[in-house]
């Protein structure tokens, strides 16, 4: 059956199809309340569904906030989906979600239907590309933010600024700092660890795995030791998976030299650039009879809530996820109106992490 129309509705309530969608659609000029009960009675009896574009072109505001991720089922994904559902909740807003599988052309395309929806506010969360594949989709994507916020929108972009995107207004960055805080991770270890480093990262170009290196490669020359060989893998669980067998082959091809023997204190440490890569990694270690501190040490980044149960507990960089999820949400549509309040292009709110050590990378004979 097809659907009612508000032209329908009009003439059963016996008025004009603009004082219907006037009722019907949150417009400021409002008939009085003898008319409007005719008109909800009678969208009633029809069935009616508002149109949710005639009703944001009514109020200045679809209540719609776009989100975009590159993987939801990764737990970083989803801790700051929840920060940005708290805030849309408490906004009176609804949350749209777009997964991207992190390309700049697919967030182009989502910020394109999200726009064409006349969202409120988009939130992007993801790494950026500098990969020479990616430049034309981050052109895209850069440009098509431009057009969003020119027509009233407003961004909140989680990390680092979209590669090509000018200081508009409306645009809201919130930085993690990731190179610092790897660093600091690698600081730490250095003081109990004397062997080897190696770090699995993202491809190269991914740039917050190339920031998380960068940083941890510098904590390591800071303390006097080598630069760690860096493995390349995706960015993700099955990535530190693909690594871990590597490592694990070392391991044992060392043990067959005599260059190592079982018992001693293991001599390499694997920094992996997130948690599900070393979550990854270590199931490989596992697979191949090899246990974790015991045969290896291992240390990850964000401290995602799967980590509750990993055993043994993960040494990793603390991020406040689901905090960052609401800060870049507020910035957007924030109790001080949009674009308003203490965020700022340039700075964006602060955000701080710690590392913390745990079990993984605590060895004993």
């Amino acid at each position: 059956m097809a659907a009612s129309t508000l032209t329908e509705v009009a003439r059963l309530a016996g008025v004009s199809p603009a004082t219907a969608s006037r009722v019907l659609n949150g417009s400021a000029r409002k008939p009085g309340p003898g008319v409007s009960e005719r008109v909800r009675q009678a969208a009633e009896t029809l069935g009616y569904i508002p149109n949710a574009q005639a009703q944001a072109l009514a109020k200045s505001s679809s209540g719609l906030v776009g989100l975009i991720v590159h993987d939801i089922a990764d737990p970083y994904f989803s801790a700051i989906a929840r920060g940005v559902q708290d805030v849309a909740r408490e906004q009176h807003k609804v949350v749209l979600l777009a997964t991207t599988g992190g390309t700049p052309a697919d967030e182009k395309e989502a910020v394109a239907a999200f726009a064409a929806r006349r969202a409120d506010a988009i939130v992007i969360a993801g790494s950026r590309s500098s990969r020479p594949e990616d430049q034309q989709g981050n052109a895209e994507l850069a440009a098509e933010l431009d057009r969003y916020c020119r027509n009233g929108g407003h961004v909140g972009v989680v990390g680092q600024a979209i590669v090509g995107a000018g200081a508009l207004d409306g645009y809201h960055l919130v930085e993690v700092p990731n190179e610092q805080l790897a660093a600091e991770l690698a600081g730490r270890l250095v003081a109990s660890h004397s062997g080897d480093f190696v770090i699995v990262g993202g491809p190269e170009g991914l740039i917050t795995s190339d920031d998380r290196i960068r940083g941890f490669q510098s904590g390591l020359a800071a303390a006097g030791r080598p630069a760690a060989e860096v493995l390349r893998a995706s960015f993700n669980r099955a990535g530190g998976y693909e690594a871990g067998l590597e490592l694990a082959q070392r391991i044992q091809d060392a043990r067959e030299s005599g260059e190592a023997r079982e018992g001693d204190k293991p001599n390499l440490c694997i920094f992996a650039a997130n948690d599900v890569m070393a979550i990854g990694a270590a199931a490989a270690l596992r697979s191949q009879g090899f246990r974790i501190p015991r045969d290896a040490l291992i240390a990850g980044f964000d401290d995602i809530e799967t980590l509750r149960d990993f055993r043994p507990g993960l040494s990793t960089v603390r991020l406040p996820l689901e905090e960052i999820g609401r800060l870049a949400t507020l910035s957007t549509v924030g109790p001080a109106g949009p674009g308003e309040g203490d965020f700022d292009h340039d700075t964006g709110p602060a955000v701080t992490g710690q590392v913390t050590l745990r079990r993984s990378t605590e060895w004993t004979p």
